[in-house]
């Protein structure tokens, strides 16, 4: 990015999907009290109330939150004009918003289940990269686009199988967009590592709880997604300190 030397001091307009719980919720209030713009879109209202309450508290900046579900193209084409006009182009896209699938066989997992959790994690991306590149494009080739992996985008996993294929979709998406941007925008596949969340808690159980806080995470992922340059571009990463997971045995 054009600030890219002026980290500490350069405000961004920092845009992440599946905002209002979780890590995204985590990064929005870390991005916040770093001085960021934050915009951000989630299918909960409520919960995106509660957000922009708790952010009024700790920035006085303008914050934009959208109530979509990005697995709707037109609502995510409909969310970039939106965002263009009232704060401008993202200089960060952080694509969160994902779901996984209740621990068991894939053969007993209902295909309404598999599908939501593909046209979540990967359609949903999708189309989050197909609406919004274009417009760092046109900003003089500027972004930084970080679409959230896991372990299980590079190490496959029983009992996640729609999970985990969606993720190593992610990983081969990244790396093949990579190549097609233009110099000047950069994206990567972030592994997050293990976060004490209400996902991790569906997956391993009251075992969730001995891992780091979304909070605690947060300060670190955000200082690395600031510090990510051109030379990142394609790569795979992981925040640091991401934790091992207990043997899930299928």
């Amino acid at each position: 990015m054009e600030c890219e030397k002026e980290v500490g001091n350069a405000t961004y307009i920092i845009l992440i999907s599946g905002v209002s719980k979780g890590l995204g919720r985590a990064l929005a209030l870390e991005f916040a009290k770093l001085g960021h713009i934050i915009v951000g879109c989630s299918r909960n209202q409520t919960q995106l109330d509660s957000l922009q309450a708790h952010l009024s508290t700790i920035s006085s900046l303008n914050h934009v939150f959208l109530n979509l579900d990005v697995c709707s193209n037109e609502g995510v084409k409909e969310m970039a004009q939106t965002v263009l006009q009232k704060v401008g182009c993202p200089h960060i896209i952080v694509n969160n918003a994902g779901v996984i699938n209740e621990s068991m066989k894939m053969w007993k997992c209902c295909v309404k289940e598999f599908d939501n959790v593909i046209d979540t994690n990967i359609k949903g991306t999708a189309n989050m990269l197909r609406h919004f590149i274009p417009l760092m494009i046109s900003n003089n080739n500027q972004g930084i686009i970080v679409n959230m992996s896991s372990i299980y985008g590079r190490t496959p996993g029983p009992m996640v199988s729609a999970y985990c294929s969606s993720k190593w979709a992610i990983e081969g998406l990244t790396k093949s967009i990579a190549k097609e941007v233009p110099n000047g925008i950069t994206i990567v596949a972030l592994d997050p590592g293990i976060i004490n969340t209400d996902m991790l808690a569906s997956h391993i159980g009251p075992l969730a709880s001995a891992y780091q806080t979304s909070q605690e995470w947060a300060t670190k992922a955000a200082s690395m997604i600031l510090n990510i340059s051109s030379a990142d571009n394609g790569a795979s990463l992981t925040v640091d300190d991401p934790g091992i997971l207990p043997i899930i045995k299928g």
